[in-house]
């Protein structure tokens, strides 16, 4: 291979990386947005999800899983190095299970679950659970490695997001402990899902470039410094 092509390779593998983070980044700021806002138009009636999960028995099913499944695939695409591949294939994988195994019904649909539906709910959770903990190491730490050329706003990012997330997840469960269920069509489980699913899309979309190649392309270049 001559030193072109070994630099047009080399070109070419970042861009991949660059379009694989946008992508996970675009589908998870559009989630919680497009979930609880297809559901109200398609059902006609203005109201939040109980949960992101709870979209499975909704309209927006379809919308719900699929996103899920690219979000897995991508992850699972996804090759930048031996660390991030590790926690990338991980928190993939888990995406693709938390897709394929719904959460449990909720005893307005379903009074008395099966035991597949339980088995398949604790699956669920637990997949759910492990995809935040992957998608929060990315952020907190993955990301702000120092061997990243991240500058020092990106890195603030990242580890913002991440510890949104990890304030999300604590948020449930706590929330759970006390069994509090929320108040005005606002759920914890909602609120927490939604928000960290809007964190690690932000982190991801940031670090995917975007912002700072868009500065470029419109002669920014002191936002396009910022941004790097």
């Amino acid at each position: 291979m001559t030193t072109v092509e070994a630099v047009a390779r080399t070109d070419q593998d970042t861009t991949t990386v660059k379009r694989l983070r946008l992508g996970v980044g675009i589908v998870g700021i559009a989630l919680p947005i497009v979930l609880p806002l297809g559901n109200s138009i398609i059902s006609a009636h203005l109201g939040l999800l109980a949960s992101l999960s709870g979209s499975y028995y909704t309209h927006m099913r379809n919308v719900f899983v699929g996103g899920l499944w690219a979000i897995g695939v991508i992850l699972l695409c996804y090759r930048h190095n031996r660390r991030e591949d590790v926690w990338s294939s991980v928190a993939g994988l888990f995406a693709v299970v938390v897709a394929m195994c719904p959460m449990e019904p909720p005893a307005s649909i379903v009074a008395h679950p099966s035991t597949t539906q339980k088995l398949l709910g604790e699956i669920h959770v637990v997949s759910a659970a492990i995809v935040f903990t992957a998608l929060a190491v990315f952020c907190v730490r993955l990301f702000r490695d120092a061997s990243e050329p991240d500058g020092p706003l990106r890195r603030r990012i990242y580890l913002v997001c991440g510890v949104v997330i990890g304030l999300c997840i604590a948020g449930i469960l706590f929330a759970d402990l006390l069994h509090f269920t929320g108040a005005g069509g606002l759920t914890p489980v909602f609120a927490g899902e939604s928000v960290s699913v809007f964190a690690f899309g932000a982190a991801w979309f940031v670090k995917s470039d975007a912002i700072a190649d868009l500065a470029r392309a419109t002669g920014r270049p002191a936002m396009a410094a910022a941004w790097r």
